[in-house]
């Protein structure tokens, strides 16, 4: 065993002495520099790169062997050598572990590589240039092993003598810069500060590896000639370990960690995004991707609209399939603040050409209300609590041009909508096809200020108009730049609507048009006992907003409608018939309302003035006026056989010059106008006994002459016994003018006696002090 020992031990000084040998040898008599014409031909004969070494290439031996290089540059064949050379670097070392040369092995200690430079460049075509340098290597693979073989070897060196063992113990790159001059898109991209780092870099198992850098981006190729702030700015540092299977051509990152923090010219804090994954495969052979437990968070910020970070967690998986151009992820899961939770699947297909998706989402409810705000949409509603319960169900599928929402399940509030959504994602198409139960637009319209009720019923409807108590409100009703260029396709179905504190139920909508011409093609309604209708048009086309509507009502029981307006007994029933042809422009309520122009016909039958007869109060009064009495039954409500009316509309000027009114035995004639700029109104009507079959009493011919006049003036918020009144002056004007006639110089104390009664009834009726108005009158007549 000694002797043994002592053979072993002999053995080992004999190879430590001609490794000293070797050493002294090669640092003596061979020169490095002696290898940089085969190492340019090498690398001109295999890539095409025209290579400068400026710089020394040299050995080291002590504590590892190895081999380095100073100041490399290489150029593409098609540049010249006065151009920016494609790639350059300050220094690069490769270093061996001197053990396993002793066995025949070569194990690469270290690889170290600084101050990389590439320019890489890709034309209008989309051509890069490194494309040919790829092709090249590609042809040469083959001969990759004796690329390096030494020229004194002679022609049968068989470099696979010597085993390559591919363990380096550490690899380093450090301040790499990399230009990307892309013409496509006329963008410039630049890696800075570059550095890389891996150890125990081997094919069998997983070893750690780090990157980071700085990656700066101009929306000009010039941006930096020019000393242009960047666009974009991100720090970016990855974490990782990466498992080789080079045979393969499978790589595997596990327990992977992307962090970003990205700043906008614009901006002054970064938003930040950390990307992590249990696992990432990369077959290459098979040209598939997949990653497992894979999550994004992002911590964004908006200094205008957001106090303080917004922050989204996403959970998925992904499987995708470069070569059949296919992808699926799975398992969405979106969370955020407000309740935000989104979940579902999505799959890709065509995505390097057409792509093209569909999946299915999930919304659970969530608030809405701030999410809008941090889009810069500030809501003002009536119902503050409008759209704070939001979910959402669908299929959904569509491109890069658009996104369709089939199967949709909307439920907004209180109410629910199912069926289909088309949006285009640029904005220039909508298409809906919807059911709806429930739905209250007043809850989503800016509150209304507090004003009397007498004003609601003429605030609905002439949308607010400016009024004292209601100030006008000069922002734009509708995106028009939007819909200038915007195609509109939609139904929609809804059982219950409300709207301007009105009811509609099943309730049916469709449009239509072009970009930029809107139709209201068909609205249907029942409403109120009766129906409503109407069809228009939007042209957003030009400048100025032009809009168009052809309401129609039928039989609506006009009592049931102005009890819901405004909140208070109707004075009258009755159903209503209306048509009306109007049109306007603009794109504020002032100013719909200042242009507002056309024609409304106007029906009332089967109605009643109610908890007050006309007739009887005419009746009475030519009675007394008379000498007689009545002794008939009378209705408590005046109803009437008739009701029509046309108002012409001017520029907000409402106005009707034939206004009647039919009763038994009576007529009522009239006319007046409202201003819906003011909201004041002034209406004058004449009440007069005709003589027919169905008359209320009979009269002599001579009073069937007399007219009872009504005005009716004021605002709308004056309260609503202050707004007509008996007209005296009118009224005295008539009587006159009818003694006169009938009596002449016959008429006399015992006429203005009869009288007295008439018109102290008549004093009780009308208001204090006009029966004695009318005496005087009749006394200056007679003397």
């Amino acid at each position: 065993m000694k002797r043994l020992l002592r053979i072993l031990l002999a053995a080992v000084g004999m190879l430590a002495i001609v490794a000293v040998g070797a050493v002294v040898y090669v640092t003596t008599f061979l020169d490095p520099e002696d290898f940089k014409p085969r190492l340019t031909a090498v690398v001109q004969e295999h890539t095409g790169l025209e290579l400068a070494l400026e710089g020394p290439l040299s050995w080291s031996f002590y504590p590892r062997i190895g081999v380095s290089v100073e100041n490399a540059q290489a150029w593409l064949p098609e540049q010249q050598n006065d151009e920016e050379a494609f790639a350059a670097i300050d220094r690069a070392e490769v270093s061996l572990a001197f053990a396993p040369l002793l066995r025949g092995e070569i194990a690469v200690d270290g690889l170290t590589l600084e101050g990389l430079r590439l320019n890489l460049e890709r034309d209008a075509a989309g051509e890069g240039n490194w494309e040919p340098l790829i092709e090249r290597l590609a042809e040469s693979e083959e001969d990759a092993e004796t690329v390096l073989a030494p020229a004194s070897a002679g022609p049968n060196t068989d470099a696979g003598n010597l085993t390559v063992v591919l363990n380096i113990a550490s690899v380093e790159v450090r301040k790499a810069d990399i230009r990307f001059r892309d013409e496509m898109t006329n963008r410039l991209l630049h890696f800075q500060q570059m550095n890389i780092s891996g150890s125990n870099v081997n094919p069998v198992w997983a070893f750690p590896l780090k990157a980071m850098f700085t990656l700066t981006s101009h929306n000009r190729l010039d941006g930096e000639k020019l000393e242009r702030s960047p666009d974009l700015t991100t720090e970016v540092n990855l974490e990782t370990r990466l498992k080789l299977a080079l045979a393969e051509r499978r790589y595997v990152l596990e327990n992977t960690t992307l962090t970003t923090r990205s700043r906008r010219q614009e901006e002054g804090e970064a938003q930040q995004v950390d990307f992590r994954a249990a696992e990432i495969v990369a077959d290459l052979s098979s040209q598939q991707l997949s990653v497992r437990e894979g999550s994004i968070e992002a911590s964004l910020r908006h200094p205008e609209n957001w106090q303080g970070a917004l922050t989204l967690s996403l959970a998925y998986g992904l499987e995708g399939d470069w070569q059949a151009e296919t992808a699926r992820l799975k398992n969405l899961q979106l969370t955020g603040p407000d309740g935000l939770r989104l979940s579902g699947h999505l799959n890709l297909e065509e995505f390097r050409q057409a792509p093209r998706y569909h999946g299915q989402l999930n919304v659970a409810p969530f608030n809405l209300r701030p999410w809008l705000k941090r889009a810069g949409i500030e809501l003002k509603t009536a119902n503050e609590a409008a759209l704070s319960d939001v979910a959402l169900t669908s299929l959904i599928e569509g491109n890069l041009q658009q996104l369709a929402f089939s199967g949709l399940s909307l439920a907004v509030d209180n109410g629910t909508y199912t069926g289909r959504l088309e949006v285009g994602l640029e904005g220039e198409r909508l298409a809906f096809n919807l059911e709806g139960d429930e739905l209250n637009m007043d809850s989503y319209l800016p509150p209304t200020n507090a004003m009397p009720q007498a004003n609601r019923v003429v605030g609905m409807s002439t949308a607010h108009a400016n009024t004292p108590s209601s100030p006008s409100n000069p922002s734009e009703l509708l995106p028009q730049r939007w819909l200038s260029g915007l195609t509109l396709e939609g139904a929609l179905s809804i059982d219950q609507l409300i709207l301007g504190g009105l009811d509609f139920t099943q309730t049916e909508l469709a449009m239509d048009g072009e970009p930029g011409l809107h139709r209201l093609s068909a609205f249907n309604a029942d409403f109120y006992g009766g129906q409503l209708s109407a069809t228009g048009r939007l042209d957003s086309r030009d400048t100025i907003l032009q809009w168009a509507l052809q309401p129609q009502v039928s039989r609506v029981q006009v009592d049931a409608l102005l009890e819901a307006l405004s909140e208070e007994a109707s004075p009258i029933r009755g159903r209503v018939e209306l048509e009306g042809d109007l049109t306007s422009r603009g794109n504020t309520r002032d100013s719909l309302v200042r242009h507002l122009n056309g024609k409304i016909d106007a029906r009332l039958s089967d109605g009643a003035i109610l908890n007050i007869n006309v007739s009887r109060e005419v009746c009475e009064l030519v009675a007394q006026l008379e000498g007689e009495g009545t002794a008939r039954e009378w209705h408590s409500d005046t109803r009437f056989e008739r009701f029509d009316a046309t108002f012409d509309v001017s520029n907000g000027l409402i106005q009707s010059k034939d206004l009647l009114i039919a009763l038994p035995g009576i007529q009522v004639q009239g006319e007046g106008e409202f201003d819906l700029n003011s909201l004041r109104f002034d209406a004058r009507a004449n009440t007069r006994i005709v003589d027919t079959a169905d008359a209320a009493c009979r009269v002599s011919p001579q009073l069937e002459r007399l007219t009872l006049p009504v005005r009716c003036e004021g605002h709308v918020n004056d309260a609503r016994d202050q707004w007509c009144r008996f007209d005296r002056n009118a009224f005295q004007d008539s009587l006159t003018e009818l003694l006169r006639t009938e009596a002449g110089e016959r008429i006399n104390k015992e006429v203005e006696g009869r009288m007295d009664d008439a018109l102290e009834r008549l004093d009780e009726k009308l208001g204090e002090g006009a029966a004695e108005e009318i005496r005087d009158g009749l006394r200056r007549l007679f003397n």
